[in-house]
């Protein structure tokens, strides 16, 4: 089958894959509601809203659903919380639910926002809802703000951690720096730490299209950046993952590729993916390995109904274990 059209007019990033948005994306997109706070809801529990996190900084939460565990799901490298509320399918994968409302309805889920992320309006823009940072920053700095946010809005764990692209490298250092706070973990087409080897002279190259992979507003001094070399160092420096039930989904079809963009750079992505799939799935015991076939990078928008199933599975395992 050939690559799907992605809902995101797409180019590399950490993840492999960063929004390069303003370019025009299906009508999916430009109907998509912006998210605001929600008035009066027969779900006491349900809310979106800012959460103070200290330091004069707030944090753009949405929680919805009730029962344990709690899941959390992270964005990818650019991504607002926006990614996990949209769809892009083909038959015979439903149009709905999208994963966040899809959890929703057998347990409590919440996703936020990350200062300098893209959030998906028409035209989109970066996400306001979250006070701003500049500057390049650490994959601690990210992992401590998503404990902030939890700790802050006190959001009940131990938690289900789901990471989506890069979004892994983040639940992947939670878990491994609170284990007791961690239940399971979903990583979504994750990003490893075993890439670099694949790209050999081409490494700072690729990391330099990671932070700046093309889109407009790659020079506002708010758009997220991180230390994607210091992240590595910092998974690997960092205690081992916890002994909790995980799952990994992993795409089938090639990334898409920026205009321009030189093989020299793709072909050692591709080459790598796979390799950094399996290493995720050797960090646990009897790991689920799901092909989401057909899928881009985007595994959560083209097969919402596999990314909730994998939650689902997770989250029984963790019942059953308790």
């Amino acid at each position: 089958m050939g690559q799907r059209i992605p809902l995101l007019t797409a180019v590399l990033t950490a993840s492999a894959l960063a929004v390069l948005p303003g370019c025009g994306g299906p009508s999916a997109l430009r109907g998509a509601p912006a998210a605001s706070a929600t008035g009066p809801s027969r779900d006491p529990g349900e809310f979106s809203r800012q959460v103070d996190v200290g330091g004069g900084r707030k944090l753009w939460l949405s929680c919805k659903g009730s029962g344990a565990p709690t899941v959390v799901l992270e964005s990818g490298l650019h991504d607002s919380s926006d990614t996990w509320n949209l769809t892009e399918t083909r038959p015979p994968v439903p149009k709905a639910p999208a994963v966040f409302p899809g959890v929703a309805a057998f347990a409590r889920v919440c996703t936020y926002d990350r200062p300098g992320t893209i959030h998906y309006t028409n035209p989109p823009a970066l996400t306001t809802r979250s006070t701003p940072r500049t500057g390049t920053r650490s994959l601690g700095a990210l992992e401590a703000d998503l404990d902030r946010v939890l700790t802050s809005a006190h959001v009940p764990g131990p938690y289900l951690l789901v990471g989506h692209s890069f979004g892994g490298m983040i639940t992947r250092l939670f878990a491994q720096r609170h284990p007791e706070k961690t239940a399971g973990l979903v990583f979504v087409d994750a990003f490893g730490t075993d890439v670099e080897p694949y790209f050999g002279a081409r490494w700072p190259a690729y990391l330099k299209l990671l932070n700046n992979p093309g889109t407009p507003f790659d020079a506002d001094p708010a758009f997220e950046k991180v230390d994607v070399d210091g992240a590595i160092g910092a998974v690997r420096a960092a205690k081992p993952l916890p002994d909790v039930p995980m799952a990994v989904l992993s795409k089938t079809e090639p990334f898409a590729a920026p205009a321009g963009s030189t093989k020299d750079l793709l072909a050692p992505l591709e080459r790598a993916w796979p390799a950094v799939q399996q290493t995720l799935v050797e960090l646990g015991e009897q790991t689920p390995h799901l092909l989401a076939t057909g899928s881009d990078h985007y595994v959560q928008l083209h097969d919402p109904d596999l990314t909730i199933s994998a939650i689902r599975l997770i989250a029984g395992r963790i019942r059953f274990g308790h």
